[in-house]
């Protein structure tokens, strides 16, 4: 495993766990940490992309020199990079040498999983073979990884789900109560399946594991990262308040930035991301912007209105 932090890695070789990210958590006694980028790869079977999104092209470009072709790189970031607007696997596609790439997604609370709570997620591999492949190695009895040839909509599902999930702790800081947020989690739907399918994803794709079912853990569960982050700003707190006090990464905070710009060059409108993107980014009070959804015009009910 590799890791940017010494006093992690120290941690984890002296098989006292991460404190820092996992705190309480008993990490397998074979795990071996590096803060050695290039060390970490030596003799894989499959690469674990899971660095934050927006540093993803960095520590692939540093990572892939060291990798033969025929390791496959299983992409686990949720998020669209600024700027590019690309898709985790444009990043990959871009910066590897033709190693297969795969991405694995779904309704995932990292402490869950490593305490070896039942789970099941996506694996969305183009190739057959290769994603069966990684099903036989990553898979067990309470960590039960579903084969999907759409890695678009599975993308696309993890990224936007985490921008909605600020949308939903927003409404419950607010107080609004849970038909607002059961609203929020539906109509929020139809932004994600609008933006997957002017991506070429498929709609099954994201109403499975990696797009509904990872949406419905994110916006219900305050431990997510993106959830309370959202809970606070709707309690009045500014993001720079919040942000200071973090360590771990809000992936939605930069995603709602980029899902828009995206959406924009797609001619697709998603005002519930756009919101959150103005909350977060153009200095909009949370109470105006929530207004202004609210007196948006009446429309059908269909994945294609807003």
């Amino acid at each position: 495993m590799w890791v940017r932090e010494p006093v992690v890695a120290e941690s984890i070789n002296a098989n006292l766990g991460n404190p820092v990210f996992l705190p309480g958590i008993a990490l397998e006694n074979d795990i071996v940490a590096t803060t050695d980028l290039a060390a970490s790869a030596l003799g894989a079977d499959a690469i674990l992309l899971v660095a934050p999104s927006q540093f993803l092209r960095q520590v692939a470009e540093q990572l892939m020199p060291e990798l033969p072709a025929s390791v496959p790189l299983v992409i686990c970031a949720k998020g669209i990079e600024q700027g590019t607007c690309a898709l985790m696997t444009e990043v990959i596609k871009e910066s590897s040498d033709g190693q297969p790439i795969a991405v694995l997604s779904g309704p995932t609370f990292a402490k869950e999983v490593a305490a070896g709570l039942p789970t099941a997620i996506t694996l969305a591999c183009t190739d057959a073979r290769v994603g069966s492949h990684l099903i036989e190695l990553l898979g067990g009895e309470r960590f039960r990884p579903y084969l999907s040839d759409d890695p678009i909509g599975a993308e696309i599902g993890g990224a936007v789900k985490n921008v909605l999930a600020i949308a939903c702790g927003i409404v419950t800081g607010k107080k609004f109560g849970d038909n607002a947020r059961a609203a929020l989690i539906t109509r929020g739907i139809a932004e994600m399946v609008r933006l997957g399918q002017a991506k070429a994803a498929k709609f099954e794709t994201m109403m499975g594991l990696s797009g509904l079912g990872d949406l419905t853990l994110t916006c219900n569960g305050p431990q997510s990262r993106n959830m309370s982050l959202g809970m606070a700003l709707g309690e009045g707190r500014t993001l720079s308040e919040i942000l200071a006090e973090r360590r771990s990464v809000a992936e939605g905070v930069d995603t709602s930035r980029s899902v828009i710009t995206l959406a924009q060059s797609l001619n697709v409108e998603m005002p519930i991301c756009d919101a959150v993107n103005r909350i977060l980014h153009q200095g909009e009070d949370v109470d105006d912007v929530v207004s202004a959804l609210l007196r948006r015009p009446f429309r059908t009910e269909s994945t294609h209105s807003s």
